[in-house]
């Protein structure tokens, strides 16, 4: 699925059940919510705390859930996800593209 897919099954399926999309605020309010959600899961996993009972080390679920309210606050903006990405990816290419390749602490020893 592209992006341009997943905007558009996103916005199909806010018409279809959701009723209407929540306001930006209220998304992006959200959006906060669900990146607290996948850092905590991420500080069980990888961090040095540990899963409480019950908790369910769900990272992919988490990842989506954020990647849902991105898609539903770029559609609510008028954000073409695929076109804003590939403009994103030849600014990074071209600001950075020496960059990480020469800084000594991401050589193999990591010094």
């Amino acid at each position: 699925m592209t992006l341009e897919e997943a905007q558009k099954k996103v916005d199909e399926w806010i018409k279809t059940y959701g009723v209407r999309y929540f306001s930006e605020l209220t998304n992006m309010a959200i959006l906060t919510e669900e990146v607290g959600e996948l850092a905590k899961v991420m500080a069980r996993k990888y961090g040095e705390q540990s899963f409480k009972e019950g908790e369910k080390e769900n990272i992919a679920d988490e990842l989506t859930d954020v990647l849902w309210v991105l898609l539903c606050i770029a559609n609510q903006t008028g954000v073409d996800l695929t076109k804003e990405f590939t403009r994103n990816l030849e600014k990074k290419t071209k600001r950075d593209n020496k960059r990480h390749i020469n800084n000594p602490k991401l050589n193999d020893d990591g010094k």
